[in-house]
């Protein structure tokens, strides 16, 4: 595992929106190809997130988390959490993603222990996400961190655009009843 000594980890604030958003583009690129449509991933997926990145970044209402990992003033990953999304499962983390070159080296862990400690902190509930089907590196990492496939449903388009979507791709929910367990 990498050294993770000069990783801090934060709450994002409205300024990172593009950080993320380019992260957030970059990471669709690499792993949604194929259930995503080329000429949305090639094209307008950075400002579509930008889109997306500004207004979440904007709203501090409670009911959500964003955490960076940042090395130095460069992003390295980050997780959002929304809050108490689903009575069943709990809070749901909507977004991990890491950049390419620190993958396998303990940020995503990182992002994943802080996440369940905000959830943990809040004093109830579970912690579920989404993951696409092709997706099988995130699985097995999800599943190495004792996470449980508990559904299958197909994946919403993007921005709501239908011609964003190759097909009918399919996530996987993966879910953990005690977010504690992923506190390191």
């Amino acid at each position: 595992m990498a050294d993770l000594a000069g990783v801090v980890f934060r709450r994002a604030g409205f300024d990172d929106a593009m950080a993320v958003a380019r992260l957030h583009a970059d990471s669709w690129r690499r792993h949604y190809r194929g259930a995503y449509a080329d000429a949305f991933i090639d094209g307008d997926v950075e400002r579509d997130r930008l889109q997306v990145w500004t207004e979440r970044l904007s709203t501090r209402d409670g009911t959500t988390a964003t955490i960076l990992a940042e090395d130095g003033s460069c992003l390295v990953g980050f997780v959002h959490v929304i809050f108490d999304e689903n009575d069943q499962y709990g809070s749901l983390i909507d977004n991990l993603h890491v950049v390419f070159a620190r993958k396998r080296g303990g940020v995503g862990t990182q992002l994943m222990s802080h996440a369940a400690a905000a959830v943990v902190g809040r004093g109830r509930g579970g912690l579920h996400l989404w993951v696409l089907e092709q997706n099988t590196a995130a699985q097995d990492f999800y599943e190495d961190r004792g996470g449980t496939c508990t559904g299958r449903r197909l994946v919403s388009p993007p921005g709501g655009v239908a011609g964003r979507l190759n097909g009918s791709p399919v996530a996987l929910r993966y879910a953990w009843a005690d977010p504690a367990l992923l506190i390191v």
